[in-house]
């Protein structure tokens, strides 16, 4: 009669261990392939980070050439013509220019794109690329801080607004010529200036 031989305990022990080591030295090598490939990618991902933010300091640079080149063109072409284009509405100023405002005692601060003026009326100009409402109450916002300003050195001249844009939608120009300021769009190879008529005349500040 055959008899079987009992595998000694140790044994069954120590194949278990072995069993749990290669397992352990399989999934040892998992994670070790996974950390490279995820080393691989954190390297990718900040070559295209770094690529990135180079072609956004490049795009900065450009928007801020333009916006330099369209600073150029509103201080040499359009505000030049803006004295003509009121003249034919009856709007006789007799210099215009750009306009900073610093009044540390008061805390007024602002900018005007174009500041037409004569000895009765001022016309404050804000230009934008694409206005919007947001930028059309600035405006109405800023007309306040002037006749702030000119009230506290005794200018008594009254002061009208207006918005130009270079795309102008009908919402934003609706917007403006009900908040009684005037629209001032391209056409053709020059510019239209529209007034506020009916009850939106002209706000006078």
């Amino acid at each position: 009669m055959e008899t079987t031989q009992a595998i000694p305990e140790w044994k069954a022990a120590a194949d278990e261990i072995w069993a749990i080591l290669r397992e352990v030295g399989r999934k040892h090598d998992e994670i070790a392939q996974q950390m490279k490939e995820t080393d691989k990618q954190i390297k990718e991902t900040d070559k295209q980070m770094k690529e990135t933010a180079q072609r956004m300091k490049e795009t900065d640079k450009q928007v801020g050439e333009i916006t330099n080149r369209f600073g150029d063109m509103v201080e040499h072409m359009v505000i030049p013509n803006l004295l003509i284009k009121f003249g034919e509405l009856n709007f006789t100023f007799t210099k215009a220019n750009r306009t900073v405002i610093q009044d540390k005692e008061h805390n007024i601060f602002t900018e005007v794109d174009a500041f037409l003026e004569n000895g009765d009326k001022v016309m404050a100009v804000e230009i934008k690329t694409k206005p919007g409402i947001d930028d059309i109450n600035d405006h109405i916002e800023r007309m306040e801080k002037l006749r702030k300003y000119a009230d506290l050195h005794k200018d008594k001249r009254v002061y009208l607004g207006a918005m130009a844009g270079v795309v102008f939608n009908e919402g934003a120009k609706t917007y403006a010529l009900k908040k009684g300021l005037c629209v001032i769009e391209p056409s053709g190879e020059t510019f239209n200036i529209i007034e506020p008529t009916g009850s939106y005349y002209p706000h006078e500040w």
